[in-house]
């Protein structure tokens, strides 16, 4: 949090009266945001409370319906992007908007070239975004191919990017979402050397850890409202989440098993994973999983996490181990595959939901279903897919794990990230499964949905369910989690169960480069 001022700052954004619908939906009910000058201010609510919905009006994607706008004190109309950026403020989407096979300095330069020739170009803004580099300490290997960019140097690029097009307001979309703990921290250090730059700085987020520890003040919305502003130093974090959610929310752990885990369901010995140039990405893990228990796997992501839920499902053959599950053994030579991984009971919530669990395109009642047309609730015995059945359960599904708008023919694309995750998990939890494997359960989730999921993984457990759960939140882990492993460079470097977990142990345990076996 910045430093205590004699005198408020000026207000480098004032939207005053904000109203915006989408057909019968109020997306923006009277919304005013007061954003101060050279300060960063949160923006929180769940999904759906309007909030990415606001910055868009501001941001000229959406015109308003009514209300009016001032930057730096005056009045001003923004009806596209290019006059927003003309105004000094730039947006950096939580999906990135970069064109994975140019470099990143032919990204920066996309439509916004100073000269016709293109090696002038080049020079003049290779110039411009060294000292923007030395300056604010974001630093980007220019001529690489965004595709082959990290997340992290990718939101880099994104933020100078728009620096570089004259930013003096930066508006932050779920920044963090997607970041490893390495690149979130350093996120932060730039943001705070932004700021004592000068530059205001709008951040959209779930986490309300990082508002706490980063914004200077942050406004609550819910139901396109604004119900609640403060300063950060007369906020906590769970009158933040009782104001986002409207009621109390139970945050952290909330309950042991409720009695001791029982046979077991799944059992891995000695994998081994190559990736395609022969870098190992597992190194011999071990690990049983047993009914009624929750597993939960910690560690900074990229040591073998993903691997380890791919090989695990079916989505990946190992080099070496083997596998048993409910009696049957596999190897290298025969290998489970996704199909035999769901007939023995093992569901599987991938970490990407976009790339993995759905087809954006496709209603909600065709990703509720992918993976298991072929049952007998779906399919007649001569193969045809009984549509209506499936819409159906799909509904069903809508009511009991809350998705909302519970409307199974809307496009998979038009609903939140957290009721896309709820409708991945009602799929896989709907199919009572023997073991489930979570990635990243609640990533770009916010805390309403967070405890309603963490809820339905207890209660799974509570049934006889062994579930893996994946996390790079060491929160997550710690609330859910009945026993701990840590992941570090592909082998697993410790075991403990949950009573004897504490950050600083667990994180000891990330930084351990010789493997046990758990």
């Amino acid at each position: 949090m910045s430093d205590a001022r004699h005198a408020p700052a000026p207000l480098a954004v004032r939207m005053v009266g904000i109203n915006k619908r989408f057909g019968n939906v109020l997306a923006n009910a009277d919304v005013t945001l007061n954003v101060r000058a050279g300060t960063v201010h949160g923006l929180v609510g769940e999904n759906g409370a309007g909030k990415s919905t606001l910055m868009s009006v501001l941001y000229g994607f959406y015109g308003a319906d009514s209300g009016h706008i001032e930057v730096d004190g005056a009045p001003v109309r923004i009806r596209n992007a290019f006059e927003a950026i003309a105004l000094g403020l730039g947006m950096v989407h939580q999906h990135f908007m970069l064109v994975e096979t140019l470099s990143a300095i032919d990204n920066v330069m996309l439509g916004a070239e100073p000269h016709l020739l293109l090696k002038r170009s080049d020079a003049v803004v290779r110039a411009g975004l060294e000292a923007l580099m030395t300056s604010t300490g974001l630093r980007v290997e220019l001529d690489a191919v965004v595709g082959d960019l990290s997340v992290g140097d990718r939101q880099r690029l994104e933020i100078l990017k728009a620096l570089y097009r004259g930013a003096k307001i930066l508006i932050l979309d779920e920044p963090t979402a997607v970041l490893t703990p390495q690149e979130t921290e350093a996120l932060f250090k730039v943001l705070a050397r932004l700021r004592d730059q000068g530059t205001t700085i709008i951040l959209i987020t779930h986490k309300l850890k990082e508002v706490m520890r980063l914004c200077d003040r942050v406004t609550v919305m819910r139901g396109g409202r604004v119900v609640h502003e403060t300063d950060i130093a007369d906020a906590s974090i769970q009158g933040l989440a009782e104001a986002m959610v409207g009621r109390q929310v139970h945050m952290g752990r909330q309950g042991d098993a409720k009695g001791a885990p029982g046979a077991v369901a799944l059992e891995a010995v000695g994998l081994t994973v190559r990736d395609a140039l022969q870098v190992e990405r597992l190194r011999g893990v071990s690990i049983r999983l047993r009914a009624g228990e929750i597993v939960g796997v910690a560690g900074v992501a990229g040591n073998g996490q993903s691997e380890l839920l791919e090989v695990l499902s079916g989505l990946r053959t190992p080099q070496g181990g083997r596998l048993t599950v409910a009696g049957e053994s596999f190897g290298p030579a025969r290998w489970l595959d996704p199909r035999a991984a769901r007939a023995l009971g093992i569901a599987h919530v991938p970490e990407d939901r976009h790339a993995r669990a759905m087809v954006m395109s496709f209603g909600a009642w065709e990703s509720a279903v992918l993976g298991y047309e072929e049952l007998p609730a779906y399919s007649s015995p001569r193969g045809w897919m009984l549509h209506r059945r499936m819409r159906d359960a799909t509904a069903a599904l809508m009511q009991r794990f809350d998705v909302r708008p519970r409307n199974p023919a809307l496009a998979s694309s038009k609903f939140s990230g957290g009721n896309q995750q709820k409708l991945v998990l009602a799929r896989e939890i709907g199919q009572a499964p023997k073991v489930l494997l979570v990635g990243q359960p609640t990533r770009g989730v916010d805390i309403g949905a967070i405890e309603f999921i963490h809820a339905q993984l207890r209660a799974l457990r509570d049934a006889g369910c062994a579930l893996l759960v994946v996390s790079s939140e060491l929160d997550e882990i710690l609330a859910l989690a009945d026993r701990v492993l840590v992941m570090n460079e592909g082998r697993i470097t410790g075991e403990l169960p949950i009573a004897e977990c504490t950050e600083a142990k667990v994180g000891l345990l990330m930084v351990e480069t010789e493997g046990v076996a758990a």
